[in-house]
């Protein structure tokens, strides 16, 4: 993650957000911002009649082949995507980098330059974002960002779906939706931030000084709240967590940061959701919804950012967000590639 306060990375220079599914045609999704919010619910739409019909035969990527491009270890993003590929007709290609990183061996360039030749999307987990975006820039089929550094848009498009299931107006009792993020403020929370700000649900970042959101995110979410009518709040203190419809963290020590581990342990002692936290978000929601629910991008370290009464708790709906990689990507890759 990018500490606050640092020099932030030049803008992305992206044309206007995608409105409809027929606006995300051969785009490029290099960051959540490149979605509207009409555009995101029929995503949402579209998703809920894929994950409804997930045993029917479909045609829809037929005769269409999708690489996998994965430098860092993965269980969800690879599986829902080479299975989602599958699912949707198509065939998925999968690339380990893990060992030889992109533009160690030949230029990003030539690389995407190749790719475009052969294949009709590319999907890239990677350190770094900048390297999607030169995959992007030098290539003529759409790129989709499965993870980096600075963002994860399929991770958040997948979350909000999880909650839109149960509050399709995203409001409760007519009141917006409201989801505490708990932790580091690295790329999971960018883009819940985006997510959440685009499609007007208030959003409260909690986090150790110092490990806040990057400023230029911060600044971003800030404006598309202002658009939305919804809410971004950064707090460090625990009590910023009350009535929220959803508590959400992630790892504290994410990969590439192992000679961080003994300060962040340290530093996040204070963070662990367990079931006082959880009690507390509960305070002052409505009793129909029912307890606050509990959300992680997974894998967790239990007993770590989390305990383990709280993510086998009823209110734990981290295996929905799971499944549901499944359906948002699909609805995203029906839509880029159909």
């Amino acid at each position: 993650m990018q500490i606050s306060g640092a020099s932030s990375p030049a803008p992305l220079n992206l044309p206007s957000p995608a409105r409809s599914l027929a606006d995300l045609r051969n785009r490029d999704l290099l960051t959540f911002t490149q979605l509207a919010k009409p555009c995101v619910l029929e995503l949402f739409a579209l998703a809920k009649e894929l994950k409804g019909t997930r045993h029917q035969q479909r045609t829809t990527l037929a005769n269409k082949s999708v690489i996998l491009i994965f430098e860092k270890a993965s269980l969800r993003t690879r599986l829902t995507f080479e299975l989602g590929v599958g699912m949707l007709g198509g065939r998925a290609v999968y690339m380990d980098h893990s060992v030889q990183r992109l533009g160690e061996r030949e230029a990003v360039k030539d690389y995407a330059k190749n790719l475009e030749r052969w294949l009709h999307c590319i999907v890239a987990r990677v350190y770094d974002q900048q390297i999607v975006e030169e995959l992007a820039e030098h290539s003529s089929v759409p790129v989709i960002n499965a993870l980096s550094d600075r963002f994860h848009p399929c991770q958040a498009l997948a979350d909000l779906f999880t909650l839109w299931e149960r509050a399709p107006s995203l409001t409760v009792e007519g009141k917006r939706l409201r989801i505490a993020y708990v932790g580091d403020g690295n790329n999971v929370c960018h883009s819940l931030m985006h997510a959440a700000c685009t499609l007007g649900v208030d959003i409260t970042v909690v986090t150790p000084k110092r490990f806040d959101p990057a400023d230029d995110i911060a600044a971003q979410c800030q404006q598309l709240a202002k658009e939305s009518g919804s809410t971004l709040t950064l707090a460090s203190k625990l009590s910023a967590v009350e009535a929220h419809h959803a508590v959400y963290t992630d790892v504290w020590i994410s990969m590439g940061q192992a000679d961080q581990a003994g300060k962040r342990l340290k530093v996040f002692a204070d963070y662990q959701v367990d079931h006082e936290l959880m009690a507390r978000a509960t305070m002052g929601l409505p009793a129909s919804w029912g307890p606050s629910k509990f959300m992680h991008c997974l894998p967790a370290r239990r007993g770590v950012e989390v305990t383990d009464d709280v993510i086998d708790s009823p209110g734990s709906i981290v295996y929905d967000q799971a499944e549901n990689r499944l359906h948002a990507q699909n609805a995203l890759l029906a839509s880029i590639l159909a």
